[in-house]
């Protein structure tokens, strides 16, 4: 009975436990780990998901991007279109891939455009390196055009538009960059224009459809031979064959006169441009002397004459003096140009002569500038000037009443009237060329001498690109 009781101890079911408090909390924090193991799967997943789309946009874009730079690779210039600001940034598809116009405006500078365009001052420094290609982007005007392609700060390619056929590419290599110039082929055409003077030659030309660059052109050309302040009267009449060019059908510029003639007082000068074979481009005569003179008849671009070489009565001293030279009357700052080739023998001030510069020239000759507003900067004595360079501006000082430049003309230390001293000429058309002169030149001279028989004034008409 012992053992069944032993028995019976040893095997005896156990009361069951009564329930302890915190169990039910074991079982909510089962529940929430399930959730955040839930959670766990969901992200990794939805990573998964994004890396993926991802990596299909990089891919997307990265192939975008080759077509730009394969496009650099093959050596084409990318195609840019006129400026039209409503589709600049639609010219590639790629979101960062954008065309941006910059026109430069007053007080602009690369340094203050790259900073605005986000590029980095070490891409400006690499691109000022290249040197003279690059050099011009140093004295940008107002006015001017530039084209960036600039993608994640990086400057990709820079156009800077020269002109209307010409402009220059800056061009990413790497992490260098290489420049070039790309030229347009524009087509030339021969024009020709007439007119018969009025009231004053501007004003004849522009009737006749001709800018004022190319009307002072044709003074410069007659300059030596006619003085365009005094000779020209009303009823002189004037003809030119010159160049123009166009793009694309639409005209962007004019070239070279070819040929001109002007009729002064009863006198016909008339004028052809030749370039020889050492590419020298000049006016001659018809015969084949050169227009130049040595010497410019005036120094001063149509200026007005107050007081002509003689005797006068000194306006400042108030009494009778020879007057040996010519006095030019021109607004203050009017600048002045030497009469010819020469060193500069004299420069600073000279009594009631004001600020003076006198020029020594070859052999005999001499020519005196005075009551000069100031100097060309830097001009010194000794220093070599040529015929229409600047040397100083027009002013007032000394015994001077107004601004006017008093001009002198020396030979061998004579004082000699400038506006009636023949002028030695210059070199004409050396014999080896004489030749070839007459064939580039004579159906220039015929179309003169049609034009030349016209009295009405014309309006500017084209003629075929053709030598006449």
């Amino acid at each position: 009975m012992a053992q069944n009781s032993v028995i019976q101890r040893d095997f005896k079911p156990a009361k069951e436990s009564p329930r302890r408090k915190g169990v039910p909390y074991a079982h909510w924090l089962i529940l929430f780990s399930s959730v955040a193991l839930f959670g766990v799967i969901f992200f990794l997943i939805s990573d998964i998901a994004v890396a993926t789309r991802g990596a299909n946009n990089l891919e997307e874009t990265t192939n975008q991007y080759q077509k730009v730079s394969l496009h650099k690779q093959l050596n084409v210039p990318l195609d840019i279109p006129a400026y039209d600001e409503s589709n600049v940034d639609d010219l590639y598809n790629a979101p960062n891939v954008k065309w941006k116009v910059v026109v430069v405006k007053k007080g602009d500078s690369l340094a203050r455009i790259f900073s605005a365009m986000e590029v980095s001052p070490e891409q400006l420094h690499k691109i000022i390196r290249l040197g003279k290609p690059t050099s011009r982007l140093k004295r940008l005007l107002p006015g001017e055009k530039l084209k960036f392609l600039v993608v994640g700060g990086n400057l990709q390619e820079l156009v800077y538009f020269i002109d209307d056929a010409q402009s220059l590419h800056v061009v990413r290599s790497g992490d260098t960059f290489t420049a070039s110039d790309v030229v347009l082929e524009l087509n030339k055409r021969i024009a020709y224009a007439a007119g018969t003077i009025e009231t004053s030659l501007f004003l004849a030309a522009q009737q006749a459809g001709i800018p004022g660059s190319m009307t002072m052109e044709l003074a410069n050309i007659f300059n030596w031979d006619i003085d365009f302040v005094l000779d020209v009267k009303t009823g002189d009449r004037f003809s030119l064959i010159y160049e123009e060019y166009f793009l694309d059908g639409k005209k962007v510029r004019n070239g070279d006169i070819l040929a001109a003639e002007f009729s002064n007082k009863g006198k016909t000068y008339r004028a052809v441009r030749y370039v020889d074979k050492d590419n020298r481009a000049e006016y001659y005569t018809p015969e084949g002397n050169s227009m130049r003179k040595r010497f410019l008849r005036t120094p001063v671009d149509f200026a007005r004459i107050s007081s002509k070489f003689g005797k006068r009565f000194h306006p400042v001293l108030n009494r009778m003096r020879q007057h040996k030279g010519v006095d030019y009357a021109a607004p203050k700052g009017t600048p002045i140009k030497a009469s010819g080739d020469g060193k500069v023998k004299f420069i600073g001030k000279k009594g009631g002569y004001g600020n003076t510069i006198i020029v020594q020239h070859a052999g005999k000759y001499s020519t005196v500038y005075a009551h000069m507003k100031s100097f060309k900067r830097g001009l010194r004595k000794g220093e070599r000037v040529k015929q229409g360079d600047t040397i100083g501006y027009v002013g007032s000082s000394g015994l001077a009443t107004g601004p006017h430049l008093h001009y002198e003309f020396r030979i061998n230390g004579i004082h000699r009237n400038p506006l009636t001293v023949k002028l030695p000429d210059a070199t004409p058309v050396s014999a080896k060329y004489q030749t070839d002169f007459k064939l580039n030149t004579q159906g220039y001279l015929t179309l003169l001498n049609t034009l030349g028989r016209t009295n009405v004034a014309l309006s500017s008409s084209s003629l075929t690109d053709r030598r006449l």
